[in-house]
């Protein structure tokens, strides 16, 4: 009882409890309460001289108490949130191996390919209905991470429980360990991983084949989030697979949900429709890709056909302006590609075409990030675009902060506080929007299980945004609800999903079943039993 984080209730065990269970003498005499027990963690937190300990103190404290940890995080998650998850996670993944302690979750490596089904046979598995799997290589804006990507996985779990209520028995992280091509993590003698560069090509494929085949053997109607994968294989894994299990990709359809109902509350805002908005692109990867057809889709319902929504998106890459005549260009972005004929009569100096040349010439109303590309939004391209726009819609979405397109306390000073502005990580700035994915997948999640999906459908990620975008705001200038009200917008959220997933005729579950106060009956809450 003691050492199953699932049981332990630590010095709350009652006197009976301790009788009966013959646990006098393995604790202190005296008896806690949840609220007591909260308030000593509190202590211990506050203590402490960094995130990163407090991040692996809480780590730590769920392999020993699921209930206080997520009674801990659901009592203050404004400040427990970025502990959690983003930012602080990301340091988390980098240092993963540093302070590894004990099992959570599955790491499936490539030497034990033949042994998956076996692995997942453990009936301690067996109430598994939500899976979080990564293969560590593209860890928020850090890159390849190896086995340390196992942090994203767990942080994600963590927030399915605190907003949707899933049952912590019910959640199961997994690391694809396919090796890693970071050296200084392949040479670090703390790495907990396969000592290997990843693996690729037909082998890869293989790899996520067998352990898809077998999820969908021992699982039947699990929840699977693809998580942190490289841009190709992102991409590749959610159109190869989204039809055979319930399953769907958060950096890709996530983000682009969150962005997409956030926009829609900032031009509520501004009182501009959308079908007026002039929009920049700057990162045309899975993230960025997956927003730029998300927003497509929204302009088509605007009033907008697909061709007259497709030319209110500029995308930046790398390479600059994406056109039409760059060769090789993934599927993803050949469809975002403007033809080189429109920039007849753009004022710019001959060569690439970048950021702020697009800028200048577009006078966009909305500019988002997804790039990686820390301070890309610098003050030129900023000023820029707030000579040619009123109410400047500005998100900077990259994750962790050292990643950050810019920081918002400088787009608010380069626009004359005109700009709204939303950013990937809290920055603790007044008036300012976190464009977190928490307020968009643990509500995805909740409303395909309570409806008994056998997809998750676009659909079902637009009626997410259009929900999100119609919650009221936090009172204090930011664009969404606050975070203390994560819990009831995942409610809002399941409710929209599982309506839209009997519409598109994914439900297995009868429309009259999904009333909120079934799908709220569902939600568990961290109490001892």
């Amino acid at each position: 009882m003691l050492a199953d984080p699932l049981t332990n209730k630590g010095t709350a065990f009652t006197a009976a409890e301790r009788d009966a269970l013959g646990l006098h003498g393995l604790l202190p005499p005296h008896v806690g309460t949840l609220d007591s027990q909260i308030a000593r963690r509190r202590r211990v937190l506050d203590g402490m001289a960094d995130d990163f300990h407090r991040y692996a103190f809480l780590r730590e404290l769920q392999d020993s108490n699921e209930v206080l940890f997520h009674a801990l995080v659901q009592a203050d998650l404004p400040r427990l949130l970025p502990l959690v998850y983003t930012p602080t996670v990301g340091e988390g993944c980098e240092r993963f191996s540093e302070i590894w302690r004990r099992p959570r979750g599955l790491f499936l490596s490539y030497p034990n390919r033949t042994r998956i089904a076996d692995i997942l046979a453990d009936p301690a598995l067996d109430r598994v209905k939500v899976i979080v799997v990564s293969d560590g290589e593209r860890i928020l804006g850090l890159g390849d991470q190896g086995a340390g990507g196992m942090g994203i996985p767990i942080g994600k779990l963590a927030l399915y429980t605190a907003c949707a209520g899933i049952h912590p028995a019910e959640v199961l992280p997994i690391l694809l360990d396919v090796g890693t091509d970071n050296a200084a993590r392949r040479d670090d003698p703390l790495y907990v991983g396969w000592r290997n560069p990843r693996i690729r090509g037909a082998e890869y494929d293989a790899f996520v084949e067998d352990f898809v085949a077998a999820v969908h053997a021992r699982f039947p109607g699990v929840l699977l989030q693809w998580e942190d994968f490289a841009g190709k294989n992102a991409y590749d894994l959610l159109e190869r697979y989204r039809g055979r299990l319930l399953s769907f990709n958060d950096d890709i359809q996530g983000t682009a949900a969150t962005a997409t109902g956030t926009l829609l509350a900032a031009i509520r805002r501004t009182g501009q429709p959308l079908t007026d908005q002039r929009i920049v692109l700057f990162g045309a990867g899975a993230a960025g890709s997956g927003i730029a057809e998300m927003l497509v889709r929204a302009l088509i319902a605007a009033g907008l056909d697909e061709a007259a929504a497709r030319q209110r998106i500029w995308a930046v890459d790398r390479d600059g302006l994406v056109l039409s005549d760059i060769p090789r260009l993934p599927p993803q972005q050949a469809a975002l590609a403007r033809d080189p004929t429109e920039l007849a009569g753009w004022t710019m100096a001959p060569g690439r075409i970048g950021l702020l040349e697009t800028v200048v010439n577009v006078r966009p109303t909305v500019l988002i990030g997804a790039s990686g590309q820390m301070g890309a939004f610098g003050e030129p391209v900023i000023r820029a675009m707030a000579a040619g726009c009123e109410r400047p819609v500005i998100f900077p979405l990259s994750n962790p902060i050292s990643r950050a397109e810019a920081h918002p306390a400088d787009l608010l000073a380069w626009t004359g506080g005109r700009a709204l502005v939303g950013t990937g990580s809290p920055f603790g700035v007044a008036g300012v929007t976190q464009v977190n994915n928490v307020y968009i997948f643990p509500g995805v999640g909740l409303g395909a299980l309570a409806a008994g999906a056998t997809a998750v459908t676009d659909g079902m990620f637009m009626a997410a945004a259009e929900t999100l975008g119609s919650l009221g705001d936090a009172g204090d200038g930011s664009l969404l609800p606050p975070i203390t009200a994560l819990r009831a917008v995942a409610l809002r959220i399941a409710v929209a999903v599982a309506a839209q997933a009997v519409r598109d005729g994914v439900a297995t579950m009868p429309a009259d079943a999904l009333a909120a106060e079934r799908i709220a009956a569902q939600m568990w809450l961290p109490v001892y039993d």
